[in-house]
């Protein structure tokens, strides 16, 4: 049984379909990765050509579309796109790895939730990387916006959940993972001071809470919040 195609989207662009990498021109990746940042809603062919090409006259545009999609249906022997009439949408078979990493984290974030070391360390992984980090597409800002809150909201959370299953050093990863994203974030940074106090590290709490007011003050002219600072307070003399 032939395996289904997977397309990659985070860190870089890349189809895999059958033996290996899928080459495509530029217009044919641009419009794979639009219809998939819309998580397999059907996308209007219009639309999509005025998303994509904006410098080109309506004709040109929509010619583009086409032109996009003749290179698609003859780079896999398994259809990536479904196209109708009007309306374009990725075919179900097509895995997509940033919508898998999208339905994870919004997992992790759910009620009750609680994730393994295996299953931590994969979503980390995963939430680690950009969305398509070297293209300069206008459309893309929005979703990347979109991306970087669902990552640092996941990555906090499963942090937390680390430290309560015990498993400090995962946690820590995962919290460094969101300062990585969002250097002055006091969440991800409270995460941090939580992780080395669980573990009884109060010197290495402290040294952090000082880094990070540091790094508030000469960036932003601001202090820590009370709360982060009641939680260093209670174990150290600040």
């Amino acid at each position: 049984m032939t395996e289904a195609p997977l397309l990659v989207l985070l860190g870089r662009f890349e189809l895999i379909a059958g033996d290996g990498d899928v080459v495509l021109p530029k217009g044919a990746q641009r419009l794979l990765a639009y219809l998939a940042v819309h998580h397999g809603d059907a996308v209007h062919r219009q639309a999509a050509a005025e998303q994509l090409w904006p410098e080109c006259r309506r004709q040109r545009a929509t010619a583009n579309v086409r032109q996009a999609l003749w290179h698609l249906r003859r780079a896999t022997d398994q259809p990536v796109v479904e196209p109708s009439v009007d309306r374009l949408r990725l075919a179900p078979a097509l895995t997509v790895d940033f919508r898998r990493a999208v339905e994870a984290a919004h997992l992790a974030v759910g009620p009750g939730a609680s994730v393994d070391l295996a299953t931590a360390a994969a979503l980390v992984t995963a939430l680690s990387h950009d969305l398509l980090p070297y293209w300069t597409e206008e459309w893309l800002a929005p979703e990347r916006r979109r991306w970087e809150q669902v990552r640092l909201h996941a990555l906090e959370a499963v942090a937390q959940q680390l430290i309560a299953a015990g498993a400090h050093l995962a946690a820590l990863e995962a919290a460094f993972t969101a300062i990585a994203i969002d250097p002055v974030r006091e969440s991800a940074h409270r995460t941090v001071v939580a992780a080395h106090l669980a573990q009884g590290n109060c010197g290495s709490a402290l040294k952090h809470y000082q880094q990070y007011r540091a790094l508030l003050h000469r960036e932003l002219g601001v202090a820590p919040s009370q709360q982060m600072t009641r939680l260093v307070a209670s174990q150290a003399a600040l």
